[in-house]
């Protein structure tokens, strides 16, 4: 895969990558994609199919993991994730630096890849930090809250791991967090503009 070096974010629901990912796009326009991963839940209010997720049955996505297709997938809260490796050739084809949003298990998956990506963790401060975020959402049963929460202790424990990610942000101020992340990816960044310049 040629193009630049895609960006694997990973860290728990509830840790800002989502608000991060969208800041950093929005401030670099026509430097970032996304690769839309596919899943097999339903859509929440205000998702668009190929834009939010690519939204498939399970069956679909079986065959698809069977075939090949797919560089990383899981499975949480009894739906199936999983990013393609034709959406992120997609994004690089473009000239953009990817971003990939992954947990642990497709971090690991994908190192088992030829990708080559810059891994990123970002993480919250504390595990109370984190329940009050997704408290605040109001998006979740008390069940789903607590999948959630048991999956971001793990999470949490085993981003700690040496040589797992090249760099772990701690997101305890949205804007320290955000100019360390542009820091990191300010070479890729370069990259990309000077292509298109």
């Amino acid at each position: 895969m040629s193009g630049p070096r895609p960006v694997v974010l990973s860290g728990p629901s509830g840790a800002g990558k989502s608000t991060l990912m969208k800041r950093l796009i929005k401030d670099h326009e026509g430097v970032f994609g996304f690769s839309v991963s596919h899943t097999t839940r339903n859509p929440r209010p205000g998702e668009e199919d190929g834009k939010d997720y690519h939204y498939t049955t399970k069956e679909a996505m079986q065959e698809g993991i069977e075939r090949g297709d797919f560089i990383e997938n899981a499975e949480f809260s009894g739906n199936m994730y999983g990013t393609s490796k034709a959406a992120i050739e997609d994004v690089q084809a473009q000239n953009l630096i990817c971003i990939l949003d992954v947990d642990i298990q497709g971090v690991n998956r994908i190192k088992e890849t030829d990708l080559n990506p810059i891994y990123i963790s970002i993480q919250p401060p504390s595990m109370e930090i984190l329940e009050k975020r997704l408290r605040d959402r109001q998006t979740e049963t008390e069940e789903s809250l607590q999948k959630r929460l048991e999956a971001a202790r793990i999470d949490m424990e085993l981003s700690k791991e040496p040589g797992v990610f090249d760099v772990i942000i701690i997101n305890d101020d949205l804007e320290r967090a955000y100019e360390e992340l542009k820091e990191i990816l300010d070479e890729e960044i370069k990259k990309v503009q000077e292509a298109k310049s």
